[in-house]
């Protein structure tokens, strides 16, 4: 057995730990070393549980000679300037989605590593999930003919916490929640989004209403693709009845479907109650196996030198998408990207 990838956490929240989870217990060829966040219980509790050490900056993580490699999971504002410090350190560096807060930042983020010669990895964990790759090969092997749209879908259970309420520090629920439809769009088609028109609003987060006019909680986006497909992308909040993540496919001679709000296949049927069923809680459960084969494909991609699968352009191209889309809620207009956006 060869040298194990050591791994440094930054941000020890749900999505960080499921990572440090992941590289601690399920992918053979990592090793946790240690975790940083601001909140020092928050580290503590982490580095008790992974049995590693901590601290409360993240500096500290960057400047430790035995780190090889690097897992970003702070807000988005922060994204750019960890993860160029931790290019310079010369750290790989697993970056949850999304991105950053724009294009520019986003450069930032790919030159840093280009310069530096590490490896950028973008958490669209979709693209690992068995469903999602079938329904590529499927798409590929031209069952379903040319495909003409592609419609995703994704309703989350809980409300925001309150800095997202805030567009100007979040980007909305077009990045914290539809950046994985947005990349589903794109590598489905195979193409890049052209143009964008979006409608969107608050129906469900009243307390936000006051201070934040622009905050919406419900989205829906008509996308047009340079190769002439079309794309359609749903969002939604605080839906509350559980975690909803669907894909439609459709093609000249075909449809494939990924997802169903249904978990598990038990049903019970009583005289007063009839048919019910469990749905899906929450995007933990959904997508377990596929954040495993994310983690473990970016060890591999550190430990081999190679691209990603997804790389830091396709979270750009993300970020590019979101900004349009924010763009277009705000001015009623259909908005083309640009190079430049």
């Amino acid at each position: 057995m060869g040298k194990k990838t050591k791994i440094g956490l930054i941000g020890c929240g749900r999505a960080g730990m499921i990572h440090a989870r992941d590289m601690m217990y399920s992918v053979q060829d990592a090793q946790m070393v240690c975790v940083s966040d601001v909140n020092e219980e928050n580290a503590r509790k982490a580095a008790e549980e992974l049995g590693c050490e901590y601290c409360t900056d993240y500096l500290d993580v960057l400047k430790r000679e035995d780190i090889d490699a690097v897992i970003i999971a702070v807000p988005t504002k922060f994204h750019r300037d960890i993860a160029v410090e931790a290019a310079a350190y010369k750290k790989h560096i697993f970056c949850e989605k999304p991105m950053a807060m724009n294009v520019p930042e986003c450069g930032d983020m790919i030159a840093a590593a280009q310069e530096n010669g590490v490896i950028l990895q973008i958490g669209f964990m979709r693209r690992f999930d068995t469903s999602f790759q079938r329904a590529k090969e499927i798409v590929e092997s031209g069952k379903i003919g040319e495909v003409v749209m592609v419609k995703s879908l994704t309703h989350g259970p809980s409300t925001p916490h309150e800095w997202m309420y805030d567009i100007a520090k979040s980007n909305g629920p077009l990045a914290e929640v539809n950046s994985h439809d947005i990349d589903t769009v794109r590598w489905l088609t195979g193409a890049e989004v052209k143009s964008v028109y979006a409608i969107a609003g608050n129906y469900r987060c009243s307390q936000a209403r006051e201070k934040y006019p622009d905050f919406y909680d419900s989205v829906l986006m008509s996308v047009r693709m340079d190769n002439g497909m079309m794309g359609c992308i749903d969002g939604a909040q605080g839906v509350e009845y559980g975690y909803d993540a669907r894909v439609d496919i459709v093609g000249t001679k075909g449809l494939v479907t990924i997802g169903d709000l249904k978990d598990k296949t038990t049903v019970t049927y009583t005289k007063d109650g009839g048919m019910t069923g469990d749905v899906v809680r929450t995007w933990m459960n959904l997508f377990t196996d596929a954040y495993i084969a994310e983690d473990r494909s970016f060890v591999e991609c550190v430990r081999e030198n190679r691209e990603p699968l997804v790389s830091g352009w396709d979270g750009m191209m993300a970020v590019a998408v979101v900004r349009a889309g924010n763009e277009s809620i705000r001015t009623g207009q259909v908005v083309t990207l640009q190079a430049d956006r």
